[in-house]
């Protein structure tokens, strides 16, 4: 690349041919996305920015500025809300939130971690990194986990923790 300024090196290579392999589509601000299955709200996503990217896999929808998501049971009843800074929403609805990530389920689990990763395929929301889950009667930390997208059965992965006991 050279500019006023001279020649300067392009140190991020596969960076900029992952742009020229997408295309921006669109770009919105102040965005609500509703994802639907069979006509049924599976969930919100509301956020600050989106930026709409064609990828040889199909759209992706990037979302920062902070989001929120929503995630609604089969009787269309909310179940869990996902806040983090940012997030990728993909064709078949797969969510990734990324960047200070906090879960909160209806009956009062928290999940907190720096990724996660919420199937559309099965409903199951998985993050590879570092979480703390904290229910009124316990706060388990652990390498990874997986649980439903209602927070209800979760499984932690390499994990360690603290019980409270009632007297």
């Amino acid at each position: 690349m050279t500019g006023c300024s001279g020649h300067v090196k392009d140190s991020h290579p596969a960076a900029k041919m992952a742009v020229f392999q997408e295309n921006l589509v669109q770009e919105s601000w102040i965005v609500k996305v509703v994802l639907t299955e069979s006509g049924i709200h599976r969930g919100v996503v509301e956020a600050a920015h989106e930026a709409e990217y064609r990828t040889k896999r199909g759209s992706e929808h990037h979302l920062d500025g902070g989001i929120k998501v929503t995630l609604f049971d089969v009787n269309g009843n909310s179940t869990t809300t996902i806040t983090a800074q940012k997030a990728v929403i993909q064709d078949n609805q797969d969510i990734e939130a990324m960047g200070s990530v906090i879960m909160t389920s209806n009956e009062g689990t928290v999940i907190t971690t720096e990724y996660v990763n919420r199937s559309a395929n099965d409903k199951m929301i998985r993050s590879d990194r570092a979480v703390t889950i904290t229910t009124q009667e316990e706060v388990i930390r652990g390498e990874s986990f997986e649980s439903d997208q209602a927070l209800k059965k979760y499984r932690i992965f390499r994990g360690s923790g603290e019980a409270f006991i009632k007297q």
